[in-house]
Order: structure tokens, then sequence, then C-alpha cells
């Protein structure tokens, strides 16, 4: 794959999340495609992605999705990410990096790389507390 065509595909990416319409996330992935994510209690497959887009929207009308970086090598493509969504009347933000394998410009596997504690505090009405505490350092 080209820089070109890796940029391309990225900008489709972005475009799709921006519209959050599932026929545009479809045109992006093989039907035998696999999507692994830790949000999802199992793999999705490419033709599922229309639906799943639908069910998405109608769960979290709120969810806004923003690329922070991307880059490629061969036929891989990785993407920053940074998400924010309401869960009552509390708002959460988290960072993810989805990794693609592309086949034919096309997604032949993602998997998600995403810490959900903080959603899944946010959705339980919880507040989110660290594993670890560190001090501040000194002088700030």
């Amino acid at each position: 794959m080209t820089g070109d065509e890796a940029a391309s595909f990225v900008q489709a990416f972005a475009a799709a999340w921006r519209a959050r319409d599932g026929k545009q996330f479809l045109a992006l992935w093989h039907a035998d495609g696999v999507l692994r994510s830790p949000f999802y209690d199992r793999p999705i497959a490419g033709r599922e992605l229309g639906a799943l887009n639908d069910a998405l929207k109608q769960s979290s009308p709120d969810l806004l999705w923003r690329m922070l970086d991307w880059t490629w090598r061969d036929s891989v493509v990785m993407v920053e990410w940074e998400c924010t969504n309401r869960f009552g009347e509390r708002q959460a933000s988290w960072r993810g990096v989805d990794r693609f394998l592309l086949r034919d410009g096309r997604i032949a596997e993602e998997v998600v790389y995403v810490d959900t504690a903080p959603m899944q505090a946010a959705r339980s009405g919880n507040r989110f507390e660290p594993l670890v505490r560190v001090p501040p350092q000194a002088g700030t």
C-alpha cells in the first residue's frame, strides 16, 4: 500500500465516523473481516458493521469520535483517536488506538486498544478512581 492509499483509507474512515453512516462503514470492510474490541461481547463480522453503527447511534446519540493521529506500514494502518459521550449527567472522554489490517484497500481485521474503565465508571454513575495515585512533583 502506498502512503496516498493509506491516507485515502484514513480519510474515509474519519468521514464515516463524522457521518455515523452505516453504509460508509460497510464500504470500508470486507464482509468476512473481523472487528475485535473490548466494547463488544464477541468479534463482529465486517458484514455487521452497518447494523452495529445503527445500534451505536441509537444507544449513544451523543458519542463523538475524533482522529488525533495516524501512521501506516505495508498493509497495517494505526489510528489514534479520542471519544466523548454522555452517560446520564456525566460526560466521559477516552482515547484509544485502532490497528487495521487492510486487504485490497479494505479492512480485513480491526483491533481496538482502549481502557474501558473510565466509561464503565461513568455508565454506572461512579467516579473513576485510578489504581495508583502519583504524588505531585516537587515545586508544582
